[in-house]
């Protein structure tokens, strides 16, 4: 595995990076929502944050997708819920939501979760990798209109997350396929739409062009 971005790529992947942070400015919320993934970083971030006292209540959801089964062989959110139980997150404030599979299904499996437990939520702090960002935003817009959501990750440069990874073509595919995913998602109804500027567009054809495509729909 590479793990240093190469300088011929280094601008494009800068780009589409900065294009998936939503920049939004934390405040306290009603519930903080760990979206699973590859990234244990995920549920680290999510601990900080609470307690920071950004929110009273943690949901972890996610099952297992083909490139983390082999991580997290009992679920993503199950591993995530033993991670901040060791970062000193009270078990009384985790729910799990051991069964989505996508992040249409973390928003409305999540949601249905809270709604069976009578809790109300009017705000959430979303927390996802940092290339999920703009993908998870749109998604709840969607799903979950009348939410409050801030969108959030663990505020490392590209660099640093690319170290944390240790795999730079897996942080480069997937941050192509979910910039695609931004606007095949909204075409075929599972998000809203969101802007893509003129220097994404190229920035993410002249990837897929250098062979990123592994993500690809």
């Amino acid at each position: 595995m590479t793990e240093t971005l190469p300088d011929d790529l280094r601008a494009d992947v800068q780009t589409l990076w900065d294009y998936h942070d939503m920049r939004h400015e934390l405040r306290p919320a009603d519930i903080g929502i760990g979206l699973g993934s590859h990234d244990l970083g995920v549920a680290t971030y999510t601990a900080e944050l609470f307690h920071a006292g950004m929110f009273p209540l943690i949901v972890f959801t996610g099952a297992n997708a083909p490139t983390t089964v082999e991580r997290f062989p009992r679920g993503e959110a199950v591993h995530y819920r033993e991670h901040a139980l060791e970062l000193g997150v009270p078990d009384d404030a985790i729910l799990v939501e051991p069964e989505a599979r996508n992040t249409g299904d973390n928003i409305t499996r999540t949601r249905r979760l809270l709604e069976s437990r009578g809790i109300e939520a009017g705000s959430i702090v979303l927390i996802s990798r940092p290339y999920q960002q703009r993908r998870a935003y749109a998604t709840c817009k969607k799903l979950w209109p009348e939410v409050d959501v801030i969108c959030a990750s663990r505020p490392l440069p590209l660099d640093d997350y690319i170290e944390s990874i240790g795999d730079v073509d897996r942080v480069i595919n997937m941050l192509v396929g979910d910039t695609q995913r931004i606007t095949v998602y909204a075409e075929r109804g599972f998000a809203v739409q969101q802007e893509v500027p003129v220097n994404v567009e190229e920035a993410y054809g002249r990837l897929v062009q250098a062979g990123f495509r592994k993500r690809l729909i």
